[in-house]
């Protein structure tokens, strides 16, 4: 539909996940690897869970009845056992989160988990590697990480669209999706007006003033408005005196979107002492 952003589990293994994805609409989504323990416990009613003993069936419930200390740890073997989460869910809060506190344009990533212990699998730099690029797919798995003195942390910002310059990166995607949806809903409302040079400019007016704040909030790159954003909209700009008469107005936008620093590179050098 190019109007949202899908969020997958890799279930088994990389190799058979990237076999049956598909290559179409690669940039409108991303994979997250591997399942979270979480701290959570299951909830149960004891009434519906069911005690096998020397004497046979029963359950919780009529176990607390007829003895204490058999229920009490049969209870306790219960909540021990923590609930095992596939990403995406935990990945949708994040998504939410940082759209809330920072922006579209910020990457969902570097970010904690709460109530996660721990990856199910721990994943080294050698193997993230593998997972977040793949040189004939492309389709990117972005991992989550456990780090010391750090807790377990979104290691990965990329979409399945991997190897493409222009959607590699979440943050692009979802900010154009947004900016696209937002532009849409702004001008229905000059649909039946007349397709004049006054309609334009008032089109284009506030189409350059939502990407102008959208570059004051950090959203666009470049020093001043011009070099982050530009609109066009016009006869014999974006619009033939064809398109006039058949009722199409068309409007040309361009944005240079903020890409994360995914990778931090740091040189360092030993200056001698002069004299």
């Amino acid at each position: 539909m190019k109007d949202r952003f899908v969020i997958m589990d890799v279930l088994g293994d990389d190799a058979t996940f990237r076999n049956k994805v598909t290559s179409t609409g690669l940039k409108y989504g991303a994979a997250y690897y591997p399942n979270l323990k979480t701290i959570l416990t299951y909830a149960f009613k004891e009434d519906k869970v069911s005690v096998m003993g020397a004497s046979g069936a029963t359950t919780l419930a009529e176990l607390k009845l007829k003895n204490s200390e058999l229920y009490n740890q049969a209870k306790a073997a219960i909540e021990s056992q923590k609930v095992v989460l596939a990403p995406s869910s935990a990945m949708a809060g994040v998504y939410a989160k940082v759209d809330s506190t920072s922006g579209v344009f910020k990457a969902p990533a570097n970010t904690g988990l709460n109530y996660v212990d721990s990856p199910v699998i721990k994943i080294s730099n050698k193997r993230q590697d593998e997972l977040n690029v793949d040189p004939t797919s492309g389709k990117s798995i972005n991992v989550i990480r456990s780090f010391t003195g750090k807790g377990t942390l979104v290691w990965g910002a990329r979409t399945l669209d991997g190897n493409s310059n222009e959607w590699r990166y979440i943050s692009v995607r979802r900010f154009f999706n947004m900016v696209e949806e937002s532009v849409k809903k702004a001008t229905e409302r000059f649909v039946f007006e007349p397709n004049t040079a006054n309609t334009w400019v008032r089109v284009q007016t506030m189409i350059e003033n939502f990407l102008n704040q959208q570059w004051q909030d950090g959203a666009l790159a470049g020093s001043k408005p011009e070099e982050a954003y530009y609109v066009s909209v016009g006869l014999n700009k974006t619009m033939s005196a064809q398109d006039i008469l058949e009722g199409r107005m068309i409007v040309e936008i361009g944005m240079a979107a903020v890409r994360p620093a995914e990778f931090i590179v740091l040189r360092f050098s030993h200056k001698l002492q002069e004299a």
